[in-house]
């Protein structure tokens, strides 16, 4: 497992056509909001973000004790959360006046901008609770945009099923075959793709060569240019046109990727901006009220 000086020295460094696997990281167990119990795989210390990438967690409990109490409101500024279910729902409110219910298979891609109070509260669905939430950066001049929301059902996200041992559920960005996502951001263009892959079967993605990604397996075991990644872990992979995965066991991943900011991050809980200045702004306007 690489330090983090070690990946952003070498996290897009290579130059050839097929993406290889730089690193492989484990998530840590923590909680959030009121005590719910979830995995930090990005945002941790092994892992303190991957440019444009600042957190993923992933939420996963047959034990409605893990989360009943929810995310109460919180505030947000300066970036993007997305959140992406594979079983249960999470109930939404915030301060624009916006509420309802993300479903399995569902996906909200959430810019905050200049600032949000929103919150959140998942359920089980058959007993079973499970998904994720991204949080993406935002460039300095789009930070203090107005709030906004992108919502897809899980019919709106499209289902790409190939007959050579794959389907691939298009959250962001456009398969090699031309299936494209709803979520449509010009900020850091990305892509988000929930791949089901038979065992001993491929499948490939192109992508923009110089696009920070990584892959995150849910289940199973895969091979990316000789090397494995299995279940619960997320790889890091280089630069490349494409990435070339194989199936060595029947496997479910996602597959990310997006521009790089290349701009300074200052960071503390829910804001994340430029500089520090900027940061300490932000809680002068939510201790204000102008989230509201």
């Amino acid at each position: 497992m690489f330090a983090d000086d070690s990946i952003k020295a070498a996290q897009l460094g290579g130059h050839s056509n097929n993406r290889k696997l730089l690193s492989i990281h484990k998530g840590m167990p923590t909680s959030d909001g009121a005590g719910v119990k979830l995995t930090r795989i990005i945002g941790s210390n092994s892992l303190s973000m991957l440019d444009p990438f600042l957190l993923l967690d992933c939420f996963e409990s047959d034990n409605p004790d893990d989360y009943i109490a929810g995310f109460p409101t919180h505030p947000h500024r300066g970036f993007e959360t997305v959140t992406y279910l594979l079983n249960g729902q999470m109930r939404h409110r915030d301060s624009k006046g916006n509420e309802g219910v993300i479903e399995a298979g569902g996906v909200q891609w959430m810019t905050a901008g200049k600032g949000i109070l929103h919150s959140e509260m998942p359920e089980q669905s058959q007993g079973l609770l499970k998904g994720f939430q991204l949080w993406v950066n935002l460039p300095g001049s789009a930070k203090m945009m107005e709030p906004s929301y992108q919502e897809f059902s899980a019919a709106q996200v499209p289902l790409e099923k190939s007959d050579i041992g794959y389907q691939v559920r298009v959250i962001a960005g456009s398969t090699d075959l031309g299936t494209v996502g709803p979520v449509i951001n010009p900020f850091s263009d990305p892509v988000y793709m929930d791949v089901n892959l038979l065992a001993q079967h491929s499948f490939k993605q192109q992508l923009v060569s110089d696009h920070a990604a990584f892959i995150y397996v849910i289940s199973g075991q895969i091979d990316i240019g000789g090397e494995q990644l299995s279940a619960n872990q997320l790889g890091i992979l280089s630069e490349g046109e494409k990435v070339l995965v194989k199936g060595h066991t029947d496997s479910q991943f996602l597959l990310i990727a997006a521009k790089q900011m290349k701009e300074p991050v200052a960071r503390y809980g829910p804001f994340v901006m430029n500089t520090q200045q900027e940061i300490e702004q932000a809680f002068a306007d939510y201790r204000q009220g102008k989230f509201a």
